[in-house]
């Protein structure tokens, strides 16, 4: 095990990627040769790597994705479900981030809808944007605890403030009054401020329905379908022959 002071002196700074190019380069010949600030300038790129990295992962689990492993470079454009190849891909760049775009996913069940969504997350948090995923039942259930303890303001912040927000499966039962209220809160704190996905089993044009109230749908949907991406999936379920990007996933909730 090396021992060299400076090694222990960069292990105890946490500069952990520092020290293990500078172990590198004491264990590789010749390196005793090269200019100390190629030595430097290696140091510093590995140990910018490694804080990257750390911060990546530290995004990715905050965001806890439902598919926390689905990326973009791994799409299945082959399955048959009408996905939009170059519509999809042009979404990488994070453009439809800075522009505090919405993205609405819709098709049937298994056509990996959550899937997209979740790719789509996970290169956010590449990028460096905070991300949250949320399944639209368990959202309005912890939106309904936290209104009774006395939490809902800070849920609330985390949500409106986030770069990007995923609100998995909508619909297909009729929205509560309640639930009517804290979605149009989300929507307009958001709006033109945030970017947002919204998956659901029903095309866009049902989404008033689910609803309920005409002045909230009007409202919502006003704010989410404006200048929205809007992916239309329709095929047979990919889980009755699992593609890599849903392998393992057997939840009938996953889109």
């Amino acid at each position: 095990m090396l021992t060299h002071p400076t090694h222990e002196a960069l292990r105890t700074l946490k500069l952990d990627g520092m020290a293990e190019v500078f172990a590198e380069l004491l264990a590789r010949d010749g390196s005793r040769q090269m200019d100390p600030v190629e030595w430097i300038g290696l140091m510093l790129d590995r140990e910018s790597a490694a804080r990257d990295s750390r911060r990546f992962q530290t995004r990715l689990a905050a965001a806890k994705l439902r598919e926390s492993s689905a990326c973009m470079e791994d799409v299945d454009y082959r399955a048959a479900r009408k996905l939009d190849r170059a519509l999809f891909q042009s979404l990488q760049d994070g453009a439809w981030i800075s522009r505090h775009r919405s993205i609405l996913i819709t098709g049937p069940c298994g056509v990996g809808k959550s899937w997209l969504a979740c790719a789509l997350g996970h290169e956010a948090c590449r990028q460096g944007k905070v991300t949250l995923y949320f399944r639209m039942p368990r959202l309005f259930s912890e939106l309904a605890t936290a209104r009774g303890d006395g939490s809902f303001e800070r849920i609330f912040r985390k949500i409106v403030r986030a770069d990007v927000v995923i609100l998995d499966d909508w619909g297909p039962e009729q929205m509560t009054a309640s639930q009517r209220r804290d979605l149009m809160e989300i929507v307009d704190d958001r709006y033109g401020r945030k970017a947002t996905i919204v998956t659901s089993q029903l095309p866009v044009e049902k989404w008033y329905d689910i609803i309920g109230d005409p002045t909230f749908a009007d409202a919502i949907l006003d704010r989410l379908v404006h200048h929205a991406h809007r992916i239309a999936l329709d095929g047979p379920s990919m889980r009755k022959n699992p593609r890599p990007e849903i392998v393992g996933d057997t939840n009938e909730a996953e889109q």
